[in-house]
């Protein structure tokens, strides 16, 4: 007899593939924070720091860490951004009962339902990195200034555009992502209609 690999469960998948979502959003959130941490203390004191930050002690803290920070940052982001949301999911549905109730016509379709899930899974990256990028960019440039290298003015400048373009390419995307979301929803589970097919008239008969 054949060991033959199972599939993975569903509720199992959805649970992985939220935790490393979480994961991606909450390493850029700790990095910012490590850059504040920077920030506040000083080249000499990151200077003496430094040789402990590879222990494996401070890697797994770091990891649980991060994780806790996504879910934070994934709140804080979906908590700004819930009215725009909103106004977007107007042009598609009337009201909230409407939304909730083509959600659960697409749970009947697995396959288009497992579709729905992965837009969203990037909609709420790119939420959560929007914010990450806004907290990076700051952070980088307090961090920055407290150190002494030459072209800083340069580095600095270019550092915050580079920052607010790739927030504002990340609000663009989660934006995107998240009508296009809406509008497949509402095409998938709003039942066709078609105008009845016109009777032939009967021969000996005039149409009215």
């Amino acid at each position: 007899m054949t060991n033959q690999a199972q599939p993975q469960p569903p509720a199992l998948a959805a649970a992985t593939a939220m935790f490393v979502e979480v994961l991606v959003v909450g390493i850029g959130t700790l990095t910012a924070a490590v850059l504040l941490l920077i920030a506040l203390i000083g080249p000499a004191t990151t200077a003496k720091l430094a040789p402990i930050a590879g222990s494996s002690t401070i890697a797994a803290g770091g990891l649980a860490a991060a994780y806790a920070l996504g879910i934070l940052i994934d709140r804080a982001a979906d908590a700004a951004l819930t009215p725009h949301r909103r106004r977007l999911r107007t042009r598609f549905f009337s009201t909230t009962a409407a939304y909730a109730q083509a959600r659960l016509r697409l749970a009947d379709f697995p396959l288009l339902a497992a579709q729905a899930d992965y837009t969203r899974s990037r909609m709420r990256i790119c939420r959560g990195w929007l914010f990450n990028t806004m907290t990076l960019t700051l952070t980088a440039d307090l961090a920055m200034l407290r150190y002494s290298f030459e072209h800083r003015p340069l580095v600095l400048g270019a550092t915050t555009a580079l920052g607010a373009a790739t927030a504002f390419g990340f609000y663009r995307a989660w934006r995107s992502l998240t009508t296009t979301g809406y509008r497949k929803l509402a095409e998938q589970t709003t039942p066709a209609t078609t105008p009845p097919a016109p009777v032939p008239s009967q021969p000996g008969t005039t149409s009215p």
